[in-house]
């Protein structure tokens, strides 16, 4: 029932050469990028140790519920949803910017450029997916603790977390640079 994810298999994926000579202050955008990231990759290990406690029975449904509601990645999805219909994405102001300025302006400079930023916006309907299949299956665990439902959850997380650092590894590695490089902000 999982995804095929294997096209984030880095062969198939577009590179750019890389950029030398970077001032500071050009490097200091894709440090920013690594920040957001960061951000995010914490709340996934937030996600692993709900999955966790859940499986242990440490913590009640209602508890476990209230707490993937109350994760910003979660609620920026809520509040800013309407951007699905564009990019389907799982963060949605993040990718809301990659996908209407950032991405975009990087097409601008090569076809290097463009082919990378057509590859991060499918991934981006892929992880959207993930997460929206991951936290359903957070909550049907919380209701019903069965075996079935571990195996899904965790299953749905393993992928959600492979998927989303390896697009955040390769998002990092072939645009963050180039954002300060092309003056393109985030």
């Amino acid at each position: 029932m999982q995804l095929d994810i294997g096209f984030l298999d880095d062969a198939t994926r577009p590179k750019v050469s890389p950029l030398t000579g970077l001032t500071t202050a050009q490097r200091a955008p894709g440090r920013h990028l690594v920040m957001i990231h960061n951000h995010f990759r914490s709340e996934m290990q937030v996600l692993r140790d709900l999955i966790d406690r859940a499986k242990s029975g440490t913590e009640s449904p209602d508890a476990i519920k209230a707490e993937t509601a109350s994760l910003s990645m979660i609620e920026n999805y809520e509040q800013f949803g309407n951007l699905c219909g564009q990019h389907c994405q799982i963060i949605n102001i993040h990718h809301s910017i990659e996908d209407q300025h950032i991405f975009p302006a990087l097409r601008a400079q090569s076809e290097a450029y463009k082919a990378v930023a057509d590859r991060l916006e499918q991934e981006h309907v892929i992880v959207h997916e993930l997460l929206v299949r991951l936290v359903g299956a957070i909550n049907t665990l919380a209701d019903d603790p069965h075996p079935v439902n571990f195996t899904v959850c965790t299953a749905t997380y393993d992928s959600l977390e492979r998927v989303l650092l390896s697009h955040f590894g390769y998002e990092e590695e072939q645009i963050g640079d180039a954002l300060g490089y092309f003056g393109i902000g985030l």
